[in-house]
């Protein structure tokens, strides 16, 4: 019963390694149809968390019980190891490139410290009782990886995907590269919001749009006024952009003369300035203003600046007039693209701005703000300031803020060549466990920008393309000369391509081109996983294009529908049309019993190790199993010890199966099912019903249910139950009787499919039961399926009176209760039952004769029609809505000393004067015969 899980698991980890158990697995189901599930991979740095152990507990579970199901479920673990943070490590160790280490020296200590990361995070993976092809995982820093993923590309690109740009994207400072969607988080910011006045460069013509002009005043400089939450972009302002069905208005707005705002945003805008009552002096439509001029506050002799039309401006806040800077906003690109305008700006990659630059040059990016609102105060533009706290973009690395900068990139087209609609229609063909999956990736794909894939990094694939120098275009052999290239790093690694020269891949037209310097986007690495993955461990399932099978699963936390799983979808769709998977399935962040996440500040971490040292990897798997994962996972150390109590309560219902099955041969004493007892064959379709609600769950991947019926079977059906009313049976009758096998044959019978059931979860317990089974146990109860469960052909007890007959049973407990609450009796043995009923109540009760009392573990019992029914008799309504009457009394019978009935026969046998006759028959006789109980 003191499981002593974690002592006992590292030792049968050992023998699971020391046999090769998985090799085993792998061999023995391998001609199964297959059944694929594609590892999401962990980054290659730092110990797993608790996070970590979900995810891959949960994705064994799923692999197991596909084995169940009959399949050939291989379990290939993988690693993600290029990227930033792996990165920054060796950074910290020996500085950047060109300090120490030369570039080539330096991926070289990349790939040293990611190997030593997965070998920490192997250990700890196996120690949660994974089971996987941990000798032969996938790493997308394998030469074979990194070459197919340039093939990847180079059908990406045959495809038309790939396009070159100058578009603002996500930049972090402290990463000094671009970000994918996904490494952007968004946190609170502070941050200066400030209204500016743009002088008009001809407020008289522009007076006389509004249908105003001269005398009154109204001969000074008009002003249009934007507000902005980013005043460090103010530098690179070239418009302004207004709404061509909006209505504008050319208003007196107190000391700050004439200026133009959006009527709907008229009233809050006069508020924040102070002005109790503006003058409205004109009102036009957003089109009439198109093409109107300014000057910008810094630099009144550069050339002037356009108001521009677009649908983008909206009366949500500000003043219904759009800052415009194409250099830093996707929006603000877009339109400025439409209308010829430069993308541009002098802000450097580094942060700084170009020296020169008016007010802000050669200061970094993030002390900016004030020198710009104090130069547009002097420059009579500021119009107001204040603090304004705001959800803003934030690096996931450094969790500091981000900045909008347009670079040269390499992007997906979303919309090019029809890539946004083809995975729209994929997403319609995959399943999304839970259902809502997919309106969150459809929203998110629906909405996002093109693709960035490049990084301006050392340590990854690299972008292996030839770039015209004179146009920035690809080379047109662009799809083979990838091929090329991927032949060649898979043979020599990836300074193939590094340590090579123009000159090396093309012959005609080479000083017209030059190696693009960028890596591949580290989320082009794991999105390319289902292709890639196949090649490095199963290219025997290829088909004849070299193409990859659909997985079956993908299983990773809710924060991948804007991560993996979206990057798998579209590098799998412009490859080949179709999603990379059948069916997605997402679980939800940890969190403590009160909700909060998991901090070591807040000293609410529960780590895997901590838990695998004290309890064991099993209880863990449990805890994950009884989770519900389509929300938050709660845990700490109060909910692991309530999780122990029902690992102790599902081990010791197995201990009662293994030690009532000690001599039991299978080959000699199994009893078929229309040959048992008629409890016994209620039980085996009792057993057969429970395992289709287990298979049902499983299939559903809705393991808590899994969980939830497993515990209740044992606490319910079993052990207050079944077993309960076995024990006179097992432990009075003969060794060999016929009423004892047959029981065992149950007991077995329950334990062979028990085993089975639990093997998903837990792994350690279910292979410590399996080899103690009778029987031939050669074959490890990981290779197993489903249990077929024997089920009789005839019952002389049928469903409906079982249903009578449970009902009853649960009535005359809550009576005996009454009298062992007042002292009357001790145990139901202490007691005699009659039980007065009509029609199939009685008919019911009375099938079991005088087997009666062993059903209500009563020394005495019996069925009689209501007529006799005395006075004393207490009434109970049963759940089934029959009603029945109980008269219980304690019994003054003496006690059997063996099987403590007691009976009015004990001492009447003068060689056995303790016993009771039934006790002596079975001892000195043939043994007792039982038909039913």
């Amino acid at each position: 019963m003191q499981a002593g899980l974690a002592v006992r698991e590292p030792k049968m980890l050992e023998q699971w390694e020391a046999e090769g158990l998985y090799a085993q697995i792998d061999a023995a189901t391998a001609s199964r149809p297959d059944y694929w599930f594609v590892d999401g991979p962990p980054y290659a740095n730092g110990d797993i968390h608790i996070g970590h152990a979900v995810n891959k507990v949960l994705k064994d579970m799923i692999v197991k019980a596909a084995r169940l199901d009959g399949f050939y479920a291989p379990f290939t673990p993988g690693w993600d190891c290029h990227g930033l943070p792996i990165d920054l490590q060796v950074e910290k160790k020996f500085g950047k490139v060109g300090d120490k280490l030369n570039a080539a020296e330096f991926r070289a200590e990349c790939r040293k410290y990611a190997n030593e990361q997965i070998a920490r995070q192997r250990v700890d993976f196996k120690r949660l009782g994974v089971l996987a092809d941990w000798e032969k995982p996938y790493l997308t820093m394998q030469p074979k990886f990194e070459a197919e993923q340039l093939r990847v590309l180079s059908r990406i690109v045959a495809n038309g995907h790939v396009t070159r740009g100058f578009k603002p994207v996500h930049w972090c400072l402290d990463c000094g590269s671009s970000l994918a969607e996904a490494e952007v988080e968004y946190q609170d910011k502070t941050s200066f919001a400030i209204d500016v006045g743009f002088t008009s460069t001809d407020s008289k013509t522009l007076a006389a749009v509004f249908g105003t002009s001269g005398g009154g005043g109204d001969d000074g400089p008009i002003k249009f006024l934007i507000w902005t939450t980013t005043p460090w972009t103010i530098p690179a302002n070239k418009a302004i952009s207004v709404n061509a069905e909006l209505d504008y208005l050319l208003v007196e707005m107190g000391e700050h003369g004439r200026v133009i705002v959006a009527e709907g945003l008229l009233e809050v805008c006069a508020k924040r300035y102070g002005v109790a009552s503006p003058s409205v002096l004109g009102r036009v439509k957003g089109a009439a203003l198109e093409r109107q001029t300014y000057v910008h506050p810094f630099d009144a002799e550069a050339a002037a600046k356009p108001i521009l039309c677009g649908d983008h401006v909206t009366l949500d806040a500000g003043t219904g007039l759009v800052h415009t800077a194409p250099a830093h906003g996707v929006d603000d690109y877009n339109i400025g693209v439409a209308n010829n305008i430069p993308v541009e700006s002098p802000l450097m990659g580094t942060g700084v701005y170009v020296a020169g630059t008016p007010v802000v040059g050669g200061l970094y990016v993030r002390k900016v703000d004030e020198p710009v609102i104090n130069a547009l105060r002097e420059a009579a533009a500021l119009i107001h300031v204040t603090k304004f706290d705001h959800s803003y973009p934030h690096c996931w690395r450094h969790k500091t803020p981000l900045i909008f900068r347009a670079t040269p990139q390499w992007f997906m087209s979303m919309d090019g060549n029809g890539l946004r609609q083809r995975a729209l229609a994929a997403i319609g063909k995959t399943e999304w466990i839970p259902g809502w999956g997919e309106d969150r990736i459809r929203g998110m794909v629906g909405e996002r920008p093109d693709w960035c894939i490049s990084r301006q990094r050392t340590w990854g694939v690299p972008m292996a393309i030839l770039v015209d120098k004179r146009n920035q275009t690809l080379h047109p052999d662009s799809a083979a000369l990838l091929k090329r290239v991927a032949d060649a790093v898979e043979a020599n690694g990836l300074e193939a391509w590094f340590g090579s020269s123009v000159g090396d891949w093309i012959s005609s037209d080479a000083e017209h081109y030059e190696k693009c310097p960028d890596t591949l986007d580290v989320w082009f690495d794991s999105g390319s996983v289902h292709q890639c993955s196949f090649v490095s461990v199963h290219p025997d399932k290829l088909d004849a294009d070299g193409l990859a099978p659909q997985a079956d699963m993908y299983l990773e936390g809710s924060d991948q529908h804007r991560g993996w799983f979206q990057s798998s979808l579209l590098t799998s769709v412009a490859m080949r049309s179709r999603a990379p998977y059948k069916a997605v399935l997402t679980h939800g962040f940890t969190v403590d019993e009160k909700g909060n996440k998991m901090s070591k500040s807040l000293g609410n971490v529960v780590a895997p190790q901590t838990v695998t040292k004290t309890l064991g990897a099993d209880v863990l798997r449990l805890w994950v199993s009884a989770s519900d994962y389509s929300g938050e996972i709660a845990i700490s150390d109060n909910l692991l010890k309530r999780i122990a109590d029902a690992y102790r309560r599902i081990r010791n219902t197995v201990r009662y199966l293994l030690s009532n099955l000690h001599g039991f041969d299978p080959a000699q004493h199994l009893v078929a099912p229309d040959r048992m007892l008629s409890i016994d064959r209620w039980a085996l379709s009792e057993l057969a019903r429970t395992q289709d609600e287990i298979k049902a769950a499983y299939a559903a991947k809705q393991f808590h249910q899994v969980y939830q019926l497993l515990h209740n079977y044992c606490a319910v059906d079993l052990g207050s139950l079944y077993l309960d009313v076995l024990k006179d049976r097992l432990y009075t009758l003969p060794e060999a009787s016929p009423a004892r096998r047959s029981a065992q044959t149950v007991l077995l019978h329950i334990a062979e499919a028990m085993t089975r059931w639990i093997a998903p979860i837990l792994s350690f317990t279910a292979d410590e039961i399996w080899k103690l089974l009778p029987g031939d146990r050669a074959q490890s109860v990981f290779i197993q399926t489903w249990y077929s469960v024997p089920v009789a052909s005839s019952y002389s007890v049928a469903a409906d009176d079982w249903a009578s007959l449970l009902a009853a049973r649960e009535a005359v407990k809550k009576e005996l209760e009454t009298l062992r609450a007042a002292g009357t009796i001790g145990s139901a043995l202490d007691a005699d039952v009659a039980i007065y009923a009509d029609g199939p109540a009685l008919d019911a009760l009375a099938k079991l004769g005088d087997e009666l009392r062993f059903w209500f573990i009563t020394s005495d019992a019996s069925a009689q029609p209501l007529s006799l029914k005395p006075a004393t008799a207490s009434v109970a309504k049963l759940e089934n809505g029959q009603t029945i009457w109980i008269a219980a009394t304690a019994t003054t019978a003496d006690k059997c000393g063996r099987c403590w009935h007691r009976r009015p026969d004990v001492g009447s046998h003068a060689a056995h004067p303790a016993l009771c006759g039934r006790c002596i028959e079975n001892i000195d006789g043939i043994g007792e015969v039982r038909h039913h109980v």
